[in-house]
């Protein structure tokens, strides 16, 4: 009779790292992380940010940070003994702490300015900018380059770009 195998096999040596590699199919980040398949499957459904690519053939495709993301979640799980929910919170905690800072490219890079001072000044840019483009229109200023043409069979005739007047004379 064969012997029953545990779930978990022996943990990766330490100094283990991820491959170099673009994507990773399931079962490598199974090997990798040592966990399970349908743990895998089943930790999509509950940390939102965890979504590998589905090919074409709809199998999941990993990136290197799904990986670590994985990695991440494990190690809340197992070894600093949160819950599914606790560890989404400990994401939601450190998704707010990495947001970015507006960075405009206008100040100096020496002296860093404020959010709010930097979103002030381009609300008062986007105002002028506002202010400018709702002026209305002269039209006075925007003179035609030639006057246009009435002919007697229409009205409104359209003046002819390239208009070669006819010599009256004949043809040459």
């Amino acid at each position: 009779m064969a012997q029953h195998q545990p779930i978990r096999r022996t943990p990766p040596p330490a100094g283990s790292e991820i491959p170099d590699k673009l994507y990773f199919r399931i079962g490598e980040v199974s090997k990798l992380c040592d966990l399970p398949a349908y743990v895998l499957r089943f930790w999509e459904g509950e940390f939102p940010s965890l979504k590998p690519h589905k090919g074409g053939t709809g199998q999941r495709l990993y990136r290197r940070r799904d990986v670590e993301m994985v990695l991440r979640i494990k190690s809340l799980l197992y070894d600093e003994g949160y819950t599914i929910p606790g560890a989404r919170q400990v994401f939601k905690a450190e998704l707010h702490h990495k947001e970015p800072q507006l960075s405009l490219g206008i100040e100096d890079a020496a002296a860093p300015v404020a959010p709010s001072k930097q979103l002030r000044k381009l609300q008062k840019e986007l105002r002028d900018l506002h202010a400018l483009l709702s002026k209305p229109v002269t039209r006075a200023a925007v003179h035609p380059i030639r006057a246009p043409r009435h002919s007697n069979n229409s009205r409104h005739a359209t003046p002819k770009l390239f208009d070669i007047p006819q010599n009256s004379e004949g043809s040459d």
